[in-house]
């Protein structure tokens, strides 16, 4: 009897084990989203773009790109500021907005500085270069696609992040009649965007190719990683000695590319649901290199959910992966959460920047200088207007004999030597302030 009770509690021990191994073994379900500072104060850089973003198109929108101070309240609560606070928002950032007196009406205006409207141009040359790689972005996620197609006001959405034009549907969908076809859904009465013919080449993920490197860089060696992500987890993260094991055997899980039709597959087994799962992970990847500046807000990765196959509960899907993804709900008021691809950045930069990417990061370094070195780029400027100033009074007394005298403001012009005028804060020169009433400020 007594034997028989301690072989059943053998064996219902080693149930216990198998059963404990075998969820160790899996990566968790739930997992804690654990901070990386890095990428949460690149969304507090973002934040404050925004808002300057927001406030740049209100200028631009004027008929002379500029604002008077008396309406700059009423005008800026359509973008969001509350009462009063537009003027002290401008003045945080002397690099990119300036106050100046009318020379005629004598009123205080607003407008940008030369190094906000350089930008702004050097962004939409760089926009407009790059439309032929945002072409094969779009194609990209077309074939990726489970009907090859996708909703276009999602991708009106999300425009930005894959670095396309506000009139994208004339200027590259319709532009390009071979690749793209527009048309009405029967079902929904949705505008479209179709995939006129796949193309193959195009049907290379970039994790692929990263593996086909590092796989002739290695050879055998690397045939241990034929199906592995570049896992990079944040500062903190707790990697148990199960979470490893978890993680080695779902880094050698095979699965299916991003842009393989699986339709023909029976999904209904455990293995084909395992590997429809990484699969998902995939999709995600390569929708993130596919961006301009490889992040994406989740809720727009929503959006593709059911074009893509993707999990219903995304967030707590991308916590599972938190070594290549991560997610970061700074600079959204707590409200939209940011998806980074962790292997993309270093040190807070892109690993390998493109040219508009570079463009938007010369407005985060205006956003984030200093307005003490705007007051001395101001001083600089003002010393060499009176070092003209002075060579001139002196080529003209020469000219007009030496007991001539320059007076102003009933001083004379030896008075007047040394003196610098530092009370304006502009980076603009003399004759820009001379521009009229009815003329532009951003006119050569």
């Amino acid at each position: 009897m007594w034997a028989f009770i301690s072989y059943a509690s053998k064996i219902s021990m080693s149930k216990i084990l198998i059963r404990t191994m075998s969820q160790s073994t899996s990566i968790p379900k739930k997992q804690v989203r654990i901070r990386d500072h890095g990428y949460d104060d690149y969304m507090e850089i973002e934040k404050k773009m925004r808002k300057v973003l927001g406030f740049q198109e209100l200028i631009l929108s004027q008929p002379n790109k500029m604002i008077s101070t008396s309406r700059l309240d009423s005008l800026s609560r359509r973008i969001g500021f509350k009462q009063l606070e537009a003027g002290r928002f401008i003045l945080k950032f002397p690099h990119v907005f300036e106050v100046f007196e009318h020379p005629v009406q004598r009123i205080l205006y607003c407008r940008l500085t030369r190094k906000a409207i350089s930008q702004i141009q050097w962004e939409n040359e760089a926009l407009l270069n790059q439309v032929p790689e945002a072409v094969t972005r779009i194609r990209k996620l077309l074939m990726m696609s489970n009907t090859g197609r996708i909703r276009l006001e999602h991708v009106r959405i999300a425009r930005k992040e894959f670095g396309l034009p506000d009139d994208f549907e004339y200027s590259v969908i319709l532009k390009y009649p071979k690749y793209f076809r527009l048309f009405d859904a029967d079902e929904t009465r949705n505008k479209y965007i179709g995939m006129v013919e796949r193309d193959e080449n195009l049907g290379v993920s970039e994790i692929e190719k990263a593996r086909e490197r590092e796989y002739r860089e290695k050879g055998a060696d690397a045939e241990d990683v034929r199906f592995s992500f570049i896992v990079n987890f944040p500062p903190g993260f707790k990697i148990g000695k199960y979470y490893k094991i978890a993680v080695w055997k779902w880094q050698r899980l095979p699965y299916w590319s991003p842009y393989e039709d699986v339709s023909g597959y029976d999904l209904r087994s455990l293995e084909a649901q395992k590997r429809m799962e990484k699969r998902a992970v995939a999709m995600i990847h390569e929708l993130l290199t596919l961006t301009v500046e490889k992040k994406i807000t989740l809720e727009r990765i929503a959006h593709f959910r059911m074009a893509l196959d993707l999990p219903k509960k995304l967030k707590e899907f991308l916590l599972q992966h938190q070594g290549i993804f991560y997610i970061s709900t700074r600079g959204n008021h707590g409200k939209l959460h940011t998806v980074f691809l962790r292997e993309a950045y270093k040190k807070g930069d892109l690993v390998e920047p493109n040219e508009l990417y570079l463009a938007r990061r010369k407005l985060a370094e205006l956003v984030l200088m200093s307005p003490r070195k705007a007051r001395i780029d101001t001083e600089l400027i003002h010393y060499r207007r009176g070092r003209e100033e002075d060579d001139m009074r002196g080529v003209r007394g020469d000219y007009m004999g030496d007991d001539f005298q320059i007076k102003e403001n009933g001083r004379t012009g030896e008075d007047l030597d040394g003196v610098i005028d530092v009370s304006s804060s502009s980076d603009y020169s003399d004759a820009d302030d001379k521009i009229g009433v009815g003329q532009s400020v951003l006119c050569d």
